[in-house]
């Protein structure tokens, strides 16, 4: 494993990288069903903020196991069968999703989470001894990895009141284990391939989106044999996947992570930043869910609260995706105003009474403001 060259030509996602993908895709499909039943119950501050909690473990796993495989990837049987271990891992974490919802019961989906990131320590171990050059920073990778594994185990040992405080301790210490370790050394990631898999996870969750978004609207036209208000629904659900995917996809990432000193810079905002992108993705699926309930009479909560259930996750995802993906290339405040003001009007639509609808146009009006040519 003596790490892969970040020049390569042709670099792909494998069909192993797809796999694991499609087997993360349980575990979105998981925390956004959860979201959904905790809005409707209207359980917004709880259901949002274990939602949150639980997708870090979602996305942190993911990116890492990514970011590892972009710089050391031999795919020997050794390497596969490691993967294939923390594939198993994020199968037990997708089983533990409902419980750390209902209760707060985080058992289960630690110890997914702990295969997942202990494989991927030993990998860590397996590059170290094969990449002398690197060694520090491989090293440093395969500690921090594991200390904080140990510290997520202790963590179920602590009395209920001190659980959150320790949880926020240990995501900072997870997301401040590659910025130390890296300090040593850049690892040989790839960024044209980096790219292919920041966006294939992109899909991931927009397709969750949608598919969070059909089910509902279609149980709400079984219950309630169709009404305008479903069909706005869904017509503005369409409307903002389809803008969502078009944003994102409007320019290529890859030209921000060259390998160049400014891009190493802002490497760490564009990957970490994409956890607010991702999150707000799978978040939009189950507030349009929750709004579909509600259009129905099927819960209590108010439809303002409804509302913003839809439009809060479309903001979120809009302004993320401007900040770290589109600003870099923009060097006009004319191509810069047109997302924030797109943003607040979104918001807005909370108030309105088909904020579904209302943020789609906004977003699909967006698309074509930025996308229209310019004489």
């Amino acid at each position: 494993m003596p790490g892969r060259d970040p020049g390569e030509q042709h670099r792909a996602a494998t069909s192993l990288e797809l796999l694991f993908d499609l087997c993360f895709v349980i575990a979105v499909a998981q925390a956004s069903e959860s979201l959904h039943e905790a809005l409707s119950h209207g359980d917004y501050a709880t259901g949002v903020l274990r939602f949150a909690l639980v997708f870090f473990t979602i996305w942190w796993a993911w990116m890492n196991f990514t970011w590892f495989a972009s710089a050391y990837d031999p795919d020997d049987v050794p390497y596969r069968l490691a993967v294939l271990v923390q594939i198993t891992g994020s199968l037990v974490l997708a089983a533990g999703v409902p419980r750390a919802f209902e209760d707060g019961d985080l058992r289960v989906i630690t110890i997914g989470y702990v295969v997942l990131r202990t494989a991927l320590a030993a990998l860590w171990l397996r590059a170290a001894w094969s990449d002398p050059a690197r060694r520090t920073t491989t090293l440093r990778f395969a500690v921090g990895v594991t200390v904080c594994q140990v510290g997520w185990v202790a963590l179920l040992g602590l009395p209920d009141s001190a659980r959150l405080p320790g949880i926020a301790v240990m995501i900072v210490a997870e997301v401040s284990v590659p910025v130390w370790a890296q300090s040593a050394g850049m690892t040989p990631w790839h960024p044209r391939h980096i790219a292919e898999r920041y966006q294939l996870f992109t899909l991931i969750v927009l397709g969750e989106c949608v598919a969070a978004a059909t089910v509902a609207v279609r149980g709400a036209f079984d219950r309630h044999h169709g009404t305008g208000s479903l069909y706005a629904v869904a017509a503005g659900g369409l409307l903002m996947v389809y803008a969502m995917w078009w944003l994102y996809f409007a320019r290529p990432a890859h030209t921000l992570l060259a390998t160049t000193h400014q891009a190493h810079r802002r490497r760490f905002t564009w990957a970490y930043g994409h956890y607010l992108i991702f999150a707000s993705a799978t978040a939009e699926g189950a507030g349009l869910a929750a709004y579909a309930d509600q259009v129905t009479r099927h819960t209590d909560a108010p439809s303002t609260a409804a509302g913003a259930a839809v439009t809060v996750p479309a903001a979120v995802f809009l302004i993320t995706v401007w900040a770290i993906h589109l600003r870099p290339h923009q060097r006009t405040a004319a191509e810069r105003i047109p997302y924030p003001v797109a943003a607040v009007g979104i918001l807005l639509a909370a108030f309105s009474p088909a904020p579904a609808l209302a943020a789609g146009v906004m977003l699909a009006v967006l698309v074509v403001v930025v996308t229209a040519p310019r004489r």
